[in-house]
């Protein structure tokens, strides 16, 4: 545990990166649109006019020297953020080639797999604590399968404005108030928990309904990535009950969703509009009102998180009983106008010059 956290560090660091997020995605917005990189609606889609596509460019512009900086303060193991930062760089070259030019699903997942399989090899010092009934060989399989499943949910999630940094946020929350409640700050979660909500909300201002820019692979993988690696340490630090309930709805809805498609027979790699969520917008609830209940669950599970730090069998089991009524909710979500959360500068989200 940290001792002499340095809180003004990680309040200058948020600040930092929420005012470069901010203004980095503006500047992307309008060098995708000259690059005609758009995200055009189809029949699956749940946007209806042309967007630009690659946000994450701007989002991973301000968090990787955020977490450079902090890798160099004296409050975090050095060389193991670094690790992630190099990894991180890969799947960004990676994803932003096929939001690019496309890439195959093979390539795609390959790239994946090596990437997290070198980074749980970088990361994990040791048995992760409440898996030490498992063999330390299928222990690391086990992580390194559910780190890979993650950085794809977290992709496949990614189907509405709002959805991804309303995750991110709550994510980046629920570790920043396990590192600062359960005994002394610990910047290893508290650092990087901030720099991702900072980013988050800076990035939500353009993306919350009608969204100017999208996240693109180059956001979503990255930040699953990232995310999953939080997790991860939230796990290893002897939290496995919260690093499970933190991210339970994607968790959930995603792995309900793939079991149907492939009970259907159908290509899970895609695109496709059943996840719970994309339903209830079909149904024509607002792109921010799904959002917006997304993020109310989401503070009821960071909660239940911390309560799972004490008691983590009845906390699990609370999460998933609030998932599971969540689901119910969404299906019978009552048709009505939504409220816009944030406000931000007009957009022209036509190509043309």
């Amino acid at each position: 545990m940290e001792t002499n956290f340095d809180w003004t560090l990680a309040w200058m660091l948020a600040a930092g990166v929420f005012i470069a997020t901010w203004s980095g995605t503006r500047v992307v917005i309008d060098w995708l649109k000259r690059r005609d990189l758009l995200d055009h609606p189809n029949a699956r889609s749940s946007h209806s006019a042309p967007t630009p596509r690659g946000g994450g460019l701007a989002m991973l512009a301000a968090i990787l020297p955020a977490l450079l900086v902090v890798s160099f303060s004296a409050q975090s193991p050095a060389m193991e953020w670094i690790g992630i930062i190099l990894l991180c760089l890969v799947l960004a070259a990676v994803s932003w080639r096929d939001d690019s030019h496309g890439l195959s699903p093979l390539f795609r997942f390959s790239a994946h797999l090596i990437v997290v399989i070198i980074a749980a090899l970088w990361t994990l010092a040791g048995p992760v604590p409440g898996l030490s009934m498992i063999p330390l060989p299928f222990q690391f399989a086990l992580i390194v399968i559910g780190w890979v499943w993650f950085i794809n949910l977290f992709n496949f999630m990614d189907g509405i404005d709002g959805m991804a940094g309303v995750e991110t946020l709550s994510i980046g929350a629920g570790a920043v108030l396990i590192g600062t409640f359960k005994g002394a700050p610990d910047a290893a979660l508290i650092l990087p928990g901030l720099i991702l909500i900072a980013a988050a909300l800076a990035f939500l201002i353009w993306n919350w309904s009608p969204a100017a820019i999208f996240l693109g692979d180059v956001g979503s993988v990255t930040l699953g990535f990232l995310l999953g690696w939080l997790l991860i340490v939230i796990a290893a630090k002897g939290y496995l009950a919260a690093a499970i309930i933190l991210p339970l709805y994607y968790l959930a809805d995603a792995s309900w969703t793939l079991v149907k498609r492939l009970i259907k027979r159908e290509k899970i790699w895609h695109a496709h509009r059943q996840h719970f969520y994309q339903q209830a917008v079909a149904r024509g609830i607002s792109h921010n009102r799904v959002s917006f209940a997304v993020l109310m669950l989401n503070i009821l599970l960071i909660a239940l998180a911390l309560a799972s730090t004490e008691r983590p069998l009845p906390a699990v089991f609370l999460a998933f009983l609030s998932v599971a009524g969540f689901f119910l909710y969404l299906k019978r979500m009552p048709l009505k106008p939504g409220r816009r959360l944030f406000r931000k500068p007009p957009i022209d989200n036509d190509p043309t010059p």
